[in-house]
């Protein structure tokens, strides 16, 4: 079975001994079906959001500055940025190295630097050396770019609900049976078969527990500086 939006609901279908969807009707599907389609999306969403920074959700981004500007709005689907990765990417055009950008606090750039967003000339002012989270849900760099530089951040984003029958979520397909437990325990809820949703819900909270080990509870390797005499 593909790994796919239509397999994962016919999963849940086929534990519940429903007949399977295809591709022709998925997309009009109603009644309990559409609530399985839901189910499958709630799991995913579930999982999505236990964890802040699941490796699987996340996305290097490159991004064009604009000569003169400051601010930059973040991509709507951000979950959590990590600003010490905010770099200027090398570029031969304008004859720069790849840098990477200290972080400010917002009260700092306000206290000395904000008088670049009203005096500073239309082509800006220098290479960025700062970038500083804004406000509203934004960033932005200082000195004011004097070019359109490159610039590469890194960030963990939140995804879409699967819609179409071909899309394919952003968890692991080794983690199909962790989507399948949570969406049977939404499945039972709908039919009022507590005592089985019970039972998934037990089964879906350890696969997560599951994935967070082999994702998230990792320890650096620490070498000892000990001068040994």
């Amino acid at each position: 079975m593909a790994y796919d939006f239509i397999g994962l609901v016919n999963d849940v279908n086929r534990r519940l001994n429903e007949v399977e969807l295809t591709s022709a009707n998925f997309a009009g599907a109603v009644g309990y079906y559409a609530q399985a389609k839901d189910a499958v999306n709630s799991a995913i969403r579930h999982i999505n959001f236990e964890q802040f920074e699941w490796p699987f959700n996340h996305v290097m981004r490159e991004e064009t500055l604009s000569a003169g500007v400051t601010r930059y709005a973040f991509p709507a689907d951000l979950k959590s940025v990590d600003m010490d990765t905010f770099r200027v990417k090398a570029s031969t055009t304008f004859n720069n190295k790849t840098a990477k950008l200290r972080i400010l606090s917002y009260e700092e750039y306000l206290d000395k630097f904000v008088d670049q967003e009203y005096n500073s000339t239309a082509n800006g002012t220098d290479i960025p050396r700062y970038v500083f989270k804004t406000p509203d849900m934004g960033y932005g760099v200082t000195p004011s770019p004097k070019e359109n530089y490159e610039i590469v951040y890194e960030y963990y984003r939140v995804p879409v609900d699967l819609v179409n029958s071909t899309d394919v979520p952003s968890v692991p397909e080794v983690f199909r049976h962790v989507i399948n437990d949570g969406a049977m325990y939404y499945a039972y809820m709908f039919r009022s078969d507590l005592e089985a949703s019970q039972l998934s819900l037990q089964k879906f909270q350890q696969g997560i527990r599951d994935m967070r080990t082999i994702y998230i509870n990792r320890y650096d390797y620490v070498r000892s500086t000990v001068i040994e005499r």
